[in-house]
């Protein structure tokens, strides 16, 4: 890859983040937050995925930029106030955006008339604007006036000497303005730090009949009357750097430094280096650094995450070596092994915060989604974003697109009353969609939750009998029912549309999120509506976990869900249908799950008082009692894919490698407890088939 190819796909990486940022400001206006920090927050934004734009040539991507920015500074300036309507056009036109960005970075062309109803409403909120600067208007006719200091005037001002600030010396190129950048907007841009003082420079205009339309002939002196950090006056210039004279200097006297002239254009229009400016003053107050970030390939964190797991591997083997030799636990040889145990995990922890990074990403995806969503079904929909600070591994934010937009297409087009039904009902006319985030028991658990008629277990009964999926005959309890949904080639959508009714959504669902580890569980209340809850892990690397043996074979339960470990009684064991027990701990019965007989190990304790009992917290069903034959110790495993290498089985979450080399399981609880289920199921099944009461 060249030097320009990277440096192509840095800007298209900004792009991502600056879309992120655009969206959020365009957000918080939308809900009345439409402060001046937040206007200028988006028209930044929007400005510099221009000016990146006009550095590669992409026009079409320039000119929409460019209408748009038009508007936003009319917002900034107050000539226009964010309204309703104007908002909504805005959000708009932050999807066009998004769209152009998109297709350059693919390098795919966008529809000739893409967004033309956006840039016509944008030409609307701007007066006329932006089309008469098409039709060769001038780009800088503004109702921005120069202020000039009044050397007389010796009341106290912004120019007072001793008063903080910076004076910028600007001198565009030809080429600046090729990329289409305007120096207006840069100066409104630098007026926005604070009160500011503009002289332009017209010496070097030459006699028409020598003027030459591909050279820039003008310059400021702008005096910043502000105390701000130095980096803050930069990073208004941060795209025309390269296309324009600039020196920025520290205003220690204002009023003594008017006369100083700009510098001279060279023959060949070319920039000269910024020099270096001043120290600042002793007693202003020291500017805060800036956060240093660099952007790292995700491979090489990739490499760098299996190398932290193969140490750990490579530490619990040592450990079970020294182990086996007899050393003593007090020996340099232990000690240093428990040291190095400390230093991996520390390692490990540094290592994987650095593939985590917040949902937000995912989340400020749905906005728009569900203004499309909102106009196809003719709904008034308002959608409440909570938890988008929540990080999670970056394996796991990618693959939570495609389930998510699922989700909240269901809930606007499946869970949401029409309009017409909501006001009928005595419900707000406006349906509200809410999707959170949050650490839970060392999980993230992800809801997508509507204020909707909740499912119609009625319809979706009818529809699973209609399908063959189930007997006409078969009792379903509520939670069964609801689960029919996530069944392949379901759908209760009367008619296929582009939104729904072809029965794929929800069954993808299911399955990414199991592909990821994780489970989903449903809440739905007739009327009320439904409530969609994801649990998916931290991390898919490295877990703390719980070594067990049943029969011959060693399992590792993970800590998350473990609440506490106990010998049972005989006496506390009771039964309960067939082949089932319970178990009562202190006052209370919680399902026992004998976990060799459920999984079929051979050799395993048939006599659950005969070994230990590990009580566990499943995601939405409570607390269930794993019986094993022994509890081997706790230590910190590696998660290797099991159904990459072998095949998905229910129960079994992954698979890790043991300090003595040998390969044990990761048991899923959920997974365990959607087996009992399924096992509890075929013997009813078998006791009805065998009695003549069944089906």
């Amino acid at each position: 890859m060249d030097s320009m190819e990277v440096i192509r796909q840095g800007y298209f990486q900004e792009c991502e983040e600056l879309l992120l940022a655009m969206e959020e400001g365009l957000i918080a206006m939308e809900s009345g937050e439409a402060d001046a920090e937040t206007i200028n927050a988006v028209f930044r934004a929007v400005h510099s995925i221009k000016g990146g734009g006009g550095a590669f040539g992409l026009s079409h991507l320039v000119k929409f930029a460019h209408g748009f920015e038009t508007v936003l500074d009319h917002v900034r300036s107050g000539v226009l106030t964010p309204e309703a309507d104007s908002i909504k056009i805005l959000l708009r036109a932050g999807d066009v955006l998004a769209d152009h960005v998109n297709a350059a970075r693919s390098g795919r062309a966008l529809a000739a008339d893409h967004g033309d109803d956006t840039v016509a409403d944008l030409a609307a909120l701007a007066g006329g604007e932006a089309e008469e600067e098409e039709e060769g208007g001038d780009p800088f006719a503004s109702s921005f006036t120069p202020l000039r200091l009044d050397l007389d005037d010796d009341t106290s001002t912004p120019g007072t000497p001793g008063m903080p600030g910076w004076r910028i010396l600007f001198r565009p190129t030809g080429r600046l303005y090729a990329k289409a950048n305007e120096p207006f907007l840069i100066l409104r841009e630098l007026e926005s730090l604070g009160p500011c003082e503009v002289e332009a420079d017209l010496s070097a205009l030459p006699p028409l009949a020598d003027f030459d339309t591909d050279r820039s002939y003008l310059g400021w002196t702008i005096r910043l009357m502000a105390d701000v950090p130095r980096a803050a006056v930069e990073e208004v210039f941060e795209f025309v750097v390269d296309d324009c004279v600039l020196e920025i200097e520290l205003l220690a006297d204002p009023v003594a430094d008017i006369e100083l002239p700009l510098p001279a254009m060279a023959p060949q229009d070319a920039p000269e280096a910024p020099q270096t400016p001043e120290a600042p003053d002793k007693q202003a107050a020291p500017a805060e650094a800036p956060k240093q970030t660099i952007r790292v390939d995700l491979d090489k964190v990739d490499r760098l995450v299996n190398l932290v797991g193969e140490l750990v591997i490579t530490q619990a083997m040592l450990t079970q070596r020294v182990t086996e030799s007899g050393l003593a636990r007090t020996s340099l040889v232990s000690n240093g092994l428990a040291e190095l145990e400390h230093l991996l995990r520390d390692l490990q922890e540094g290592v994987m915060a650095i593939r985590t990074q917040p949902v937000k990403s995912v989340f400020q995806r749905m906005p728009r989604l569900v203004r499309e969503l909102s106009v196809q079904t003719e709904k008034q929909v308002h959608l409440v974003l909570e938890g988008e600070a929540t990080e999670v591994d970056k394996t796991v934010i990618e693959r939570l697109g495609e389930p998510l937009t699922h989700m909240i297409r269901n809930a606007v087009d499946h869970g949401l009353e029409a309009t017409a039904a909501r006001i009928a009902a005595g419900k707000p006319a406006e349906g509200t969609v809410k999707l959170s985030a949050e650490h839970r028991g060392g999980r993230i658990v992800i809801e997508v939750s509507d204020n909707g008629g909740g499912i119609n277990r009625a319809r979706v009964r009818e529809k699973a009998v209609e399908k063959g999926l189930i007997s006409a005959a078969a009792v379903l309890t509520d939670e069964e029912t609801d689960n029919l949904i996530f069944k392949p080639g379901f759908s209760t959508a009367s008619q296929v549309s582009n939104i729904s009714g072809r029965g794929v959504g929800m069954d993808v669902v299911r399955r990414s999120i199991q592909d990821l580890g994780g489970r989903i569980v449903i809440n739905s209340v007739p009327g009320q509506g439904s409530r969609f809850s994801l649990t998916l892990p931290l991390t898919l690397a490295v877990l703390d976990g719980m070594v067990v043996a049943v029969g011959g074979q060693t399992f590792v339960l993970p800590l998350t869900h473990i609440v506490e470990s106990l010998k049972p009684r005989e006496q506390d064991i009771r039964p309960f249908g067939r082949d089932r027990s319970l178990l009562k701990v202190r006052d209370a019965y919680v399902p026992l799950v004998k976990v060799g007989a459920l999984l079929g190990v051979p050799g395993s304790q048939p006599d659950a008082a005969g070994g230990v009992v590990i009580l566990v917290e499943s995601e939405g069903s409570g607390r269930l009692a794993l019986a094993v034959d022994q509890i081997l110790g706790q230590r910190q495993v590696v998660i290797k894919s099991f159904e990459a290498n072998y095949r998905n089985i229910d129960g079994i979450a992954a698979a890790t490698i043991l300090g003595d080399g040998r390969v044990a399981l990761i048991l899923d609880v959920d997974g365990i407890v959607s087996r009992c289920r399924a096992d509890a199921c075929h013997n009813e099944d078998i006791e009805l088939a065998a009695t003549g009461t069944g089906p």
